[in-house]
C-alpha cells in the first residue's frame, strides 16, 4: 500500500481587516484546500506586524563588508551561514514546506502592498530562492506552483488593452515573471476578483463559489507561458540575449513569445492571465514546463 503524502499549502495573506472580502477569499481557500487533504499554513502578515522594511537588522552576526552595507549580498551569505534573523528563517521553512503558495492581497497601486512587497523583499532572499545558475524555469522552485489571487478596485474593463488602465497582462508581467517565475515558481493563473467593494452581495457570493470551484481542479491546472531559459545565452559575453537563431525562427510567427518578450510583435493573448491551450504550447513558442 502506498503511503499518503500530505501535501501544504502556504497563503501569504496581507489585508488589515478580518471582515474583508480578501479575507473571505482565504478562508474559502483554507476551508477548500483542508476539504481536499492538505496541510494549511497562513502568514498572516498585519496580524504578525511583519516587518517590511529590509535592513541590517535582518542579518545576525558581523557583516562581510561593514564599509558597505548590500543587502541582497550580506542576505546570502547570512543564509549560507544560518545567521539571519529569526522571522525570515521562519517564513522561509513554510516555503521550503509548501508545494503550493498562494499571494491573497488587494491590489495597491498596480502590485502588491508594502508588507507584502517586504514580505519578498526579505524571505525571497539570494542563495534561498534564486542564483545565476538557478532561476527562471531551472529555479529553485521549479517543483513549486505559486499563484496571485487579488482584488481589485477598478471594474474589468479599465484594466484591458485600451482600458484607462492598460492591459493586465503588462500590470502582472513583474509580479509573475519577476519575482514568481524568476524564483523557479510554476505560476499558475491569477486569480482575479474585480471591484468586489462596488459589487452587490450576490456577486461577491459568485466570486466565492466560483473561486471554491477552482480550487477543486486548481493544481491540475497547466502554469502560465514564460520563455525557457534554453532560448537565451546565458551568458555575460552573450549578455544573456535571446539566441539570434530562435529570434529568427520567431520573425515569422504573430505575436511575441511573452507579455514581456515581445520582440516588438503584439503580445500574445491574455499572456499573463490564463494557460495556453495544448495546442499554443511548445519549446518554440517559449513553454518552459
Amino acid at each position: 500500500m502506498l503511503a499518503f503524502t500530505q501535501k501544504t499549502a502556504l497563503i501569504v495573506y496581507a489585508h488589515q481587516s478580518p471582515g474583508s472580502f480578501n479575507a473571505a477569499v482565504r478562508d474559502v481557500a483554507m476551508q477548500e484546500l483542508v476539504n481536499q487533504g492538505y496541510k494549511v499554513i497562513v502568514s498572516d502578515l498585519y496580524a504578525m506586524n511583519f516587518r517590511a522594511n529590509a535592513t541590517r537588522d535582518d542579518i545576525n552576526g558581523d557583516l562581510k563588508k561593514s564599509e558597505l552595507f548590500q543587502y541582497g549580498e550580506e542576505t546570502m551569505h547570512a543564509w549560507m551561514e544560518g545567521r539571519l534573523s529569526d522571522d525570515i528563517v521562519a517564513e522561509q521553512r513554510k516555503v521550503e514546506e509548501a508545494d503550493l503558495i498562494i499571494f491573497q492581497f488587494p491590489l495597491y497601486w498596480f502590485s502588491v502592498p508594502a508588507i507584502m512587497k517586504g514580505w519578498i523583499d526579505r524571505v525571497l532572499t539570494q542563495g534561498f530562492a534564486f542564483s545565476l545558475k538557478t532561476m527562471y524555469n531551472n529555479g529553485v522552485f521549479k517543483d513549486k506552483k505559486a499563484m496571485l489571487s487579488f482584488t481589485t478596485g477598478a471594474i474589468q474593463t479599465m484594466f484591458r488593452p485600451d482600458g484607462i488602465n492598460g492591459d493586465i497582462n503588462v500590470t502582472l508581467w513583474p509580479l509573475q515573471n519577476g519575482i514568481l517565475h524568476f524564483c523557479g515558481f510554476q505560476v499558475l493563473a491569477p486569480q482575479i476578483f474585480w471591484s468586489p467593494a462596488h459589487c452587490p452581495p450576490a456577486v461577491r457570493t459568485a466570486m466565492l463559489d466560483g473561486w471554491r470551484a477552482r480550487l477543486k481542479g486548481l493544481l491540475a491546472e497547466k502554469p502560465l507561458t514564460f520563455a525557457p531559459c534554453e532560448l537565451f545565452d546565458l551568458s555575460f559575453q552573450g549578455g544573456f540575449m535571446l539566441r539570434p537563431e530562435v529570434k529568427e525562427e520567431r520573425e515569422s510567427q504573430p505575436y511575441g513569445f511573452t507579455t514581456g518578450h515581445h520582440l516588438g510583435k503584439p503580445l500574445p493573448p491574455d499572456n499573463q492571465i490564463a494557460a495556453q491551450s495544448a495546442g499554443e504550447s511548445s519549446a518554440k513558442t517559449g513553454c518552459s514546463k
